[in-house]
């Protein structure tokens, strides 16, 4: 699979990587500062495996390596590859994202960073395989990430998805103008920008997160084949003589998703095809897009508050769910 041979390849590169991994989270909290538990491992800490420690810069052509990195070292603690039905994967990727990004939905992946394959999708002119996501707390100033490391067959592409209250082509400029300032700062040279660019690269943006967005959701249609009931989970570490280990698996675990909605779908799509050829006038089934749900809670007389949901993708004109 094409995420454990990006595995093996990271391993033999930076073959020390593992060890210090280790002994940061050891030392989290004490000799180093404390970070929210919804991020595996700051950037920074992948940025020092990277420099090999001790005040050492990253070379600017290696700089692209603190995000391989950490997505690809995150993601070996749990291994797991999620791996849409046609059918779910079609409607999901369709879903378009209007308005502000549901950024703390985003906050909700089921494991530290997940592999979402990604078939027969083109990212800016080359093929994707598919793409790892994770989260990241910056040190210097807090601000959450969703990191992105696209499978593509040219590259690893790292690409930092800034969240907050605001809209794809927000988060991308926000991510072009940090990388103009680091470029003035490490690299000593201007960022040239195009913005045809920069909205090209939010279009792609778009059906990736709305594959995220469902995996992220309350009930997500999530199965292992092998296990029959089981769910994606963050990794835990173990107790031994040593102190806390963290152990990956031995192998990757592939997590179907949308299964029985997609039957659903298929079938509900049939009996629409068939009351088409008798003449019948029926909606094609589909799914509705993902969207926001806004409300007000709290006593008629009191204070009240609005709250926003984000609601998952419904099917509509199909069978009842069970």
């Amino acid at each position: 699979m094409r995420p454990s041979n990006h595995l093996v390849a990271a391993s033999r590169l930076y073959p020390g990587a593992w060890k210090q991994v280790e002994r940061m989270l050891a030392n989290r909290g004490s000799s180093l500062p404390d970070w929210p538990k919804w991020c595996f491992l700051p950037m920074a800490g992948w940025y020092a495996i990277v420099s090999g420690g001790g005040g050492n810069r990253v070379p600017p052509h290696m700089i692209a390596d603190v995000g391989r990195l950490a997505a690809i070292g995150t993601w070996r603690y749990s291994q797991g590859i999620y791996r849409f039905t046609t059918e779910m994967y079609q409607a999901i990727a369709d879903t378009g994202l209007r308005g502000n990004l549901p950024s703390d939905v985003l906050m909700r992946l089921p494991e530290w960073c997940v592999y979402v394959e990604t078939p027969d999708r083109i990212w800016l002119g080359t093929h994707l395989y598919g793409i790892w996501a994770h989260l990241e707390s910056d040190a210097n100033d807090g601000r959450r990430e969703l990191r992105l490391l696209l499978d593509t067959e040219d590259a690893l592409i790292p690409i930092p998805v800034h969240l907050g209250d605001w809209t794809v082509e927000e988060a991308v400029t926000r991510m072009i103008n940090e990388t103009a300032r680091q470029s003035v700062v490490h690299l000593k040279r201007p960022f040239l920008r195009d913005v045809a660019t920069d909205m090209q690269i939010a279009d792609a943006l778009r059906p990736l997160i709305s594959l995220l967005l469902y995996l992220c959701s309350d009930e997500p249609e999530i199965d292992d084949d092998r296990e029959p009931g089981a769910f994606p989970a963050q990794p835990h570490p173990r107790k031994t003589k040593q102190g806390l280990r963290w152990f990956p698996p031995d192998r990757p675990r592939i997590w179907t998703v949308g299964g029985k909605m997609a039957v659903r779908l298929r079938e509900a799509r049939q009996a629409a095809e068939r009351s088409t050829s008798t003449g019948q006038r029926t909606l094609t089934p589909h799914i509705r897009r993902a969207h926001w749900h806004g409300f007000w809670t709290g006593p008629l007389d009191g204070p009240r508050r609005f709250s926003y949901h984000w609601l998952p993708p419904i099917l509509v004109s199909g069978r009842a769910p069970e």
